[in-house]
C-alpha cells in the first residue's frame, strides 16, 4: 500500500497543479501524511531547476503551517487524535520517557526532525503535547525545514540529475553526520 501512495504521489509532481499538490503534501505531512515532499520537490527541480528556490520555498512554508497543525494536534487533542497516530508509527511505548525530556532538548528535537528523515509529524504532535513555547517551535521548524528543503532545491540546481541519485539515498545519511558535527561543535564552545 505505501509503495500504491508513493508512486502516486511521483505522479502528481508532472501534473500542472504541482505546486499546490506539493504545498499540500507538504502540509499534511507535517501532521500524519507518511511521504515526505521531497520525492514530489525532486522530479518538479529537475524538470524546471529555474523554480528550485520557488519550489523549496512553497515546501517550507507548507511544512510549518502544516507543523502548527501538528503542534495544535498535540495540544488540544493528543488522545483522541495526536496518539493514534503515533501508535500507528510505533512510537506509543516510549511517549512517556519521550515527554520526560522532550522539552530539555526541545529546540534540538525539533532542529534535527525538521532536517532528517526521522518523522516530523512525530515532533510536532510532541511539541504541542509536552507544551513547548510555540514560538520556540515555530522558529526551529523554520530553519530546520527551511535548511533542508533549500538544501535540496540548491544542490538539484546546482549539479542536476546526477544529484537526484545521492539525494534519495543518502541525504538523510549526511543530514545526521552534520548533526553530530553540530552538536559536537556546540559542546565545544560550551564546554571547553
Amino acid at each position: 500500500m505505501l509503495r500504491k501512495l508513493y508512486d502516486w504521489t511521483i505522479s502528481l509532481a508532472a501534473g500542472p497543479y504541482a505546486l499546490w499538490v506539493l504545498a499540500a503534501v507538504a502540509f499534511i505531512e507535517s501532521s500524519f501524511f507518511p511521504i515526505p515532499p521531497d520525492v514530489l520537490m525532486i522530479p518538479m527541480i529537475i524538470a524546471t531547476p529555474r523554480r528550485a528556490f520557488l519550489i523549496a520555498g512553497v515546501a517550507m512554508v507548507a511544512s510549518v503551517l502544516g507543523g502548527m497543525l501538528g503542534y495544535a494536534i498535540g495540544m488540544f487533542a493528543f488522545e483522541q487524535i495526536g496518539q493514534p497516530i503515533l501508535e500507528s508509527l510505533g512510537k506509543a511505548d516510549s511517549m512517556a520517557e519521550f515527554n520526560q525530556r522532550f522539552n530539555d532538548f526541545g529546540f534540538w528535537a525539533v532542529l534535527v526532525a525538521g532536517l532528517t528523515p526521522f518523522p516530523y509529524k512525530v515532533i510536532t504532535i510532541m511539541s504541542g503535547w509536552t507544551g513547548m513555547p510555540f514560538l520556540t517551535f515555530m522558529i526551529t521548524s523554520i530553519i530546520a525545514r527551511g535548511g533542508r528543503f533549500f538544501l535540496v532545491a540548491w544542490l538539484l540546481h546546482r549539479y542536476g540529475e546526477p544529484i537526484r541519485y545521492f539525494i534519495e539515498k543518502r541525504l538523510g545519511l549526511l543530514t545526521i553526520i552534520f548533526c553530530v558535527l553540530l552538536f559536537g561543535a556546540f559542546y565545544l564552545v560550551k564546554y571547553l
